[in-house]
């Protein structure tokens, strides 16, 4: 059984009860922002996204092409690692932005060459800003 409080604008408490346990229920907060259609959650140091949010789901890659990795939510650019023509491996962080107090990383999602950087430390983005062009 879950219970979910709203504590305020876009931030929730999940309480849990363990499975068959009569102890304390786990506690969550968690982050829910975006416009409908694009909403996204937050929650200790991960962001959630719907599955069918167009060109976040996890897809096939096709070799050549240019891959947009963007601000997963406003955030302030905290390190900025990639530079134009740097070969990356795969999961290798491009980028570090900062949101709601928590640091989290923009990674490569596969084998690729930065064709462009759009970003730099200490700027304010927005959700879907394209931070890094990468090219496999």
């Amino acid at each position: 059984m879950a219970r979910v409080t709203r504590l305020g604008p876009g931030v929730y408490s999940f309480a849990r009860a363990e499975a068959g346990g009569d102890g304390e229920a786990a506690h969550e907060i968690v982050y829910v922002a975006g416009p409908p259609g694009n909403t996204w959650a937050f929650s200790n140091g991960r962001v959630f996204r719907p599955m069918d949010a167009g060109r976040h789901a996890a897809g096939p890659h096709t070799p050549g092409a240019v891959q947009l990795l963007t601000s997963p939510m406003p955030a302030t650019i905290v390190k900025v690692m990639a530079t134009p023509g740097q070969a990356v491996k795969a999961g290798e962080t491009m980028v570090i932005v900062e949101a709601m107090k928590m640091e989290l990383s923009v990674r490569a999602p596969f084998d690729g060459v930065v064709k462009a950087v759009h970003c730099r430390e200490k700027e304010i983005v927005q959700p879907e800003q394209i931070l890094v062009e990468l090219e496999s």
